[in-house]
């Protein structure tokens, strides 16, 4: 698997994630075996939250990795913080105990990647580069960034932070394209001109700030996915015809999709199947056309301007 940088500060991870949301309904052993197979496969960044599985996928994840031969400090670990039952919290004391919980489930001395995980308008940003220059300071976590954040808010914490913000977590697949939309219809009078994340693409491309796009199968806002869905005939027509153009699955053609975008975005994908991972891996090593990428986009519903 092709390699690439994360942020700003060097860090190097393989261009695929896996989202372990769905860790929980596993075994150890079936979860060893979906880690083991994802590391082969070349991905080495596993993506967490505190709120996966109420705390399970994270500890399914560790007593799997007594099982793996990898070494932790060959492995990426990212987890997620600020959802709480009901309402959203970036206080300082709640990022603090929510990854001294997430250190305990996950049996590890320290987080690579920390995010926070939905925007909290009660924010209060000074609390928050508090906590993360502890967080720092302490070793237990070593890098930060946001998850479905715009560019004032990033700016916002960014006047107070000592870290760089090195990721941006936002919904992105071929079936959910606003923030390419917006970029390709400017100063137009219908829906896909409107600007609704204050040009997060650009903003992160500027920055040299990584997306990693979760939800890369689902249609609308979680709503399903759209591979192989009969709702949807002619994207999923237009992706069988280049899988078997280019001998891979019509998954792999979805993420290679998403991977053809110069800004270096970082699919996470969440599958818990160890086949469709080692299909999904192989989109690193497809080439899209231009012409290609955007006949896609177009299968998908999407009308050039």
């Amino acid at each position: 698997m092709k390699r690439i940088t994360l942020g700003t500060n060097g860090l190097k991870s393989g261009e695929i994630a896996l989202g372990c949301m769905r860790m929980n309904k596993l075994s150890a052993k079936g979860a060893a075996d979906v880690i083991s197979n994802a590391i082969e496969a070349g991905v080495d960044l596993f993506d967490h939250a505190d709120i996966y599985g109420k705390g399970m996928s994270e500890e399914v994840f560790a007593k799997a990795m007594d099982m793996v031969s990898a070494k932790r400090e060959d492995m990426i670990l990212q987890t997620k913080c600020g959802i709480r039952d009901g309402f959203f919290d970036f206080s300082r004391e709640h990022i603090l105990d929510s990854v001294e919980g997430s250190l305990k489930r996950l049996q590890t001395d320290y987080i690579d990647i920390l995010l926070l995980h939905r925007p909290d308008t009660l924010m209060d940003p000074e609390e928050v580069a508090e906590a993360f220059t502890k967080l720092k300071e302490s070793g237990k976590a070593r890098h930060f960034g946001v998850s479905n954040q715009n560019p004032s808010q990033i700016e916002l914490l960014k006047q107070y932070m000592k870290e760089d913000l090195i990721i941006n977590q936002l919904q992105l697949s071929l079936m959910h394209t606003p923030m390419i939309d917006a970029g390709l219809n400017v100063n137009m009078r219908h829906d896909p001109a409107t600007v609704r994340d204050n040009g997060v693409l650009e903003y992160s491309r500027l920055n040299n700030m990584t997306i990693q796009a979760w939800s890369p199968f689902q249609y609308g806002m979680i709503k399903g996915a759209f591979i192989g869905n009969d709702d949807f005939p002619e994207v999923n027509a237009k992706l069988q015809e280049f899988a078997e153009k280019k001998g891979v699955t019509d998954s792999a053609i979805a993420i290679a999709w998403i991977l053809r975008h110069p800004a270096n975005i970082q699919p996470v994908v969440g599958t818990m199947n160890t086949q469709r991972m080692r299909d999904i891996a192989e989109a690193s090593h497809v080439e899209l056309s231009r012409k290609e990428w955007y006949e896609l986009y177009k299968a998908a519903g999407n009308e050039l301007p």
